[in-house]
Order: C-alpha cells, then structure tokens, then sequence
C-alpha cells in the first residue's frame, strides 16, 4: 500500500507521495512513487504511482524509453488530457501484457493508479486520477485534490482545510499532517515524504523535497498538531447525560 496526494490550486500544484512498498510485514522496501517529465520553459509533467509496484515501475519506464523512439509521447501531446489518456492507454497495455503472461498468477492484481499533473505551455496547471481501467478524471474547482492508495485516514484534514485559494504554504502544511494521520494509523504507509510544489505558469526547474524521519519541520509540525488536538478535545463541553 501507499499514499500520494496531488492538488490543484490558484497558485499552482502540489504533489507528495510516500516510499513504502511491502508484501508483508517481513518485505518492507523503500521506492520513490513520484517521477517527473520536464522540458525547461515548456512544460511539466509529474506522476505519482499506488498500486502493483511491477505495474507502476514498468509504466513509467516504457513512458520514459517511448520519449525518443515513439510518435506519440509526453513531450509531444498538446494538452494534459492527452497526456493523462496517454498514461491510461500505457497502463492497460501493461496491466493486459503481465495479466495474460501470469500462467501462475491467478489471484494476483496487476492493478496501478496514477495521479498525472502539471501544465504545457497554453493551458492553465491540470489534475488527472488514472485509473486501472485506463480512464481518469480531473481535478476540479469542487474537488481540488486527488487521492490514491491508503487515503481514508488522510482525507479528514484535506476535506476541512483545503479550497482552491489556498496558498501552497499551507497547502503542504495540511499536506503534511494528512500524512502523519495516515503513518500513524497504518503501517503500511511510512517516510520518506517526497513532496513537489509547482508555481502556476513559472515553468521552474522540478525540485522536489525529501522528509525523513528526522526531519526538523516535520517533527515540530507532527508534535504541535498532536498537543493541539488534545487540547482542543480537553477543551470541549460535556453533556449533561454524560453522567
């Protein structure tokens, strides 16, 4: 399992995703989620992979080998919702060639999900959630964030925090308690964070950060949101009835 989280705002994109990967609880590895597509000044692409770690890894590198040899492919789609069908049509050609190849894999899920994001030159920063099946959908102003993998315990603080105007700042701070709420509630989901903001139409060189575990910031953020929630809970009334 994993999680990643994209969102899509005025100011421009956020992307993070954990590195756990395990098949048990005596297989836990660590592999980077997040892969980045750029051409300087012209556009900026980032996925982010949950799901069948061979799936995800064989996605990507075929999008990656397919970027010199191919007619279509990510440095040539016009928009970005020729890119995200472009990685759907990638997905369910993998998924379909290992699916079939598993004369033993009965039972096993090829599945893969992709959070596909960024901006080409001439249209504003888009958000897609690929799917398995190869279709998707967009981030939108009523949904300005998209999830995958263990999203449940993470949901919660985006759901209250998170509209459109808000500033990339803050953006990753809410990002950042979402996932100590899921590290804490599920061991399959663990540091490093690899976290990626984007300023809308900057068309800034990618450089996305990495949080460990002994992170500073993330320490400090992890301890003052824990102490402000007993707080805040301490702080609330009782009823009556309790008793």
């Amino acid at each position: 399992m994993t999680y990643c989280v994209a969102m899509r705002l005025d100011a421009g994109l956020l992307f993070a995703s954990d590195s756990r990967t395990n098949a048990g609880v005596d297989q836990i590895a660590t592999f980077r989620k997040m892969s980045i597509f750029e051409q300087p000044g012209e556009r900026l692409i980032v996925l982010l992979s949950a799901g069948n770690l061979a799936t995800t890894q064989s996605v990507v590198s075929l999008l990656r080998q397919r970027l010199e040899h191919e007619r279509e492919h990510l440095f040539n789609r016009p928009t970005m919702y020729d890119v995200a069908e472009l990685v759907g049509r990638t997905v369910k050609e993998i998924v379909a060639r290992d699916a079939n190849a598993q004369t033993l894999g009965q039972g096993v899920d090829f599945g893969g999900n992709f959070l596909v994001g960024g901006q080409i030159r001439g249209e504003p920063p888009r958000l897609f959630h690929v799917y398995a099946q190869g279709n998707f959908i967009e981030a939108t102003e009523d949904t300005p964030y998209l999830q995958i993998g263990e999203s449940k315990y993470g949901k919660p603080i985006i759901d209250r925090v998170i509209k459109p105007s808000t500033t990339l700042k803050e953006a990753a701070k809410c990002t950042l308690v979402s996932f100590d709420s899921t590290i804490r509630s599920n061991l399959s989901v663990g540091l490093p964070i690899d976290m990626l903001l984007y300023r809308a139409n900057s068309f800034a060189p990618a450089d996305p950060h990495r949080i460990t575990a002994d992170d500073p910031y993330f320490n400090s953020l992890r301890r003052g949101w824990g102490e402000g929630l007993r707080k805040t809970f301490e702080g609330l009334p009782d009823e009556d009835w309790f008793a």
